[in-house]
């Protein structure tokens, strides 16, 4: 199952990919890193290495999106979704795993 990414989310990627004209055959590479105020962080860039010894791949909405299989463990079943406001704009996470998360949204704990 892994990550989800919504049609919002996708489309946000790729006005990014085409604005700073990245290469065909760029991914979205969402994962978790240790750190953040609540233990672990999310992170999300693009990459053009893909390794399926340590990776998963998925597409939704016409983008590749992969995950390194540690961070898998974390995000499964994760919705990241864009969010565009007055009040902030940016990727959300929607983590079941979580049991805490900070109040910027950026960092949880499983």
């Amino acid at each position: 199952m892994s990550i989800i990414l919504t049609e919002k989310a996708a489309g946000e990627v790729k006005r990014i990919i085409e604005d700073q004209k990245l290469e065909d055959g760029t991914v979205l590479r969402v994962g978790v890193a240790g750190g953040g105020c609540s233990g672990f962080s999310y992170s999300l860039g693009f990459d053009k290495d893909f390794d399926e010894k340590v990776d998963a791949k998925y597409e939704y909405h016409g983008v590749p999106v992969v995950v390194d299989k540690k961070s898998a463990l974390y995000l499964d079943g994760t919705t990241v979704d864009f969010y565009d406001g007055i009040e902030k704009r940016g990727f959300t996470f929607d983590n079941p795993n979580a049991v805490k998360s900070c109040g910027c949204g950026s960092s949880f704990q499983a």
